[in-house]
């Protein structure tokens, strides 16, 4: 089997496989279509009892959306974005509400879109190698496939801190924070597959109405798998984070930072996108009251102003063109993003563009 994504039914599970390696498996408006497909198929077909996704090649699950493509079209006007971004929010919600057990390997690598396709379902797997991540502002974009969503549903505001500062989370993290529910040794993957394959294979031969037991059947086979994930480093920080991040602006937030001693956490926020920050933050407040979708919605209009605001290109050369971890943001400091900023930005979500929702 070939291509950015392989599809393909193991017995009664589902497998989509995201199979571009060496881009750290980007999601691409073809692997988008062929997902929501295959999900789409796979809802109706009673053969298929679960699905499963994971990721090609040693580094990990996703390592988000194919940015170099959003950057490529930005150059050229930037009208051809939009539809992938609809694509894979739409995909997002999907996953949410797909009726049947969605298992998702989340080993290595998990950002930005991976984790769109992965803590969205419904049993959640991490391993020792898993390195969770929303570092959307250090490239001048605001979290986005439901992240909003998903990290106000954090403890207390660990979810600001993880979206500001870029954290990076292990699997103790991803399962406190309630972004993943089980560790799995990386070693033991595969025969976490093997094992799904046969528990399945045995429901469907055993009961007429085998998809009424596969949630529990799932689990119990996932279950067996799992190790103590150790003790979660991030929610140990609650007692500052939630001080800290309590503020209501983000200068209000860097500085609280600065006050309790903790510099290397503000000089990490200050050093992204201002303007990403602010609206960011913004967003992340506003998604509390929000369901799944409506913050979708949100995020669309937000990644589209973003996309067409300098501050995505100058992020993309600084952070992964030239590499030189020195960006040129407009504007530069967080005192310069006025009203008058936020609003220039937002102007960038178009009202011809193609809407999310039918």
């Amino acid at each position: 089997m070939s291509g950015p994504l392989l599809v393909r039914r193991e017995g009664a599970l589902g497998r989509l496989t995201l199979n571009r390696p060496g881009q750290l498996n980007a999601l691409s408006l073809p692997m988008i279509r062929a997902m929501t497909a295959a999900l789409d198929s796979w809802e109706r077909d009673d053969a298929v009892a679960a699905v499963l996704v994971d990721g090609a090649g040693e580094r990990g699950l996703c390592a988000g959306g194919d940015v170099r493509y959003l950057d490529e079209d930005a150059a050229r006007g930037g009208h051809e974005f939009p539809t992938l971004l609809a694509e894979e929010y739409r995909l997002d919600a999907r996953i949410d509400r797909f009726p049947k057990p969605y298992v998702a390997l989340m080993d290595g690598l998990v950002m930005g879109g991976g984790v769109g396709v992965s803590a969205h379902g419904s049993v959640r797997v991490v391993t020792e190698r898993t390195v969770l991540a929303m570092p959307e502002v250090s490239i001048g974009l605001v979290p986005d496939v439901g992240g909003t969503w998903l990290l106000t549903r954090v403890p207390g505001e660990l979810g600001t801190h993880i979206a500001l500062a870029g954290v990076r989370l292990d699997a103790a993290d991803a399962i406190a924070c309630g972004l993943a529910d089980v560790c799995v040794p990386n070693g033991r993957l595969p025969e976490l597959v093997v094992g799904l394959i046969a528990r399945l294979a045995e429901l469907h031969e055993r009961h007429s109405r085998a998809n009424l037991l596969t949630e529990s059947a799932v689990r119990a086979v996932v279950d067996r798998l799992a190790v103590d994930a150790g003790e979660s480093r991030l929610l140990a920080d609650r007692e500052w984070v939630d001080d800290c991040y309590a503020a209501d602006t983000v200068p209000e937030i860097v500085e609280r930072l600065r006050e309790a001693g903790r510099v290397e956490t503000a000089d990490a926020i200050t050093a992204q996108s201002p303007v990403a920050l602010v609206l960011t933050l913004h967003a992340l407040r506003e998604a509390r009251a929000l369901t799944l979708e409506q913050a979708l919605e949100r995020e669309y209009a937000l990644s589209r102003a973003a996309v067409r605001w300098p501050d995505f290109r100058e992020g993309i050369r600084a952070r992964l063109v030239d590499r030189d971890g020195a960006p040129r943001w407009r504007p530069p400091t967080l005192a310069e993003v006025t009203d008058e900023i936020v609003e220039a930005f937002l102007r960038g979500a178009r009202l011809d563009d193609p809407p999310l929702w039918a």
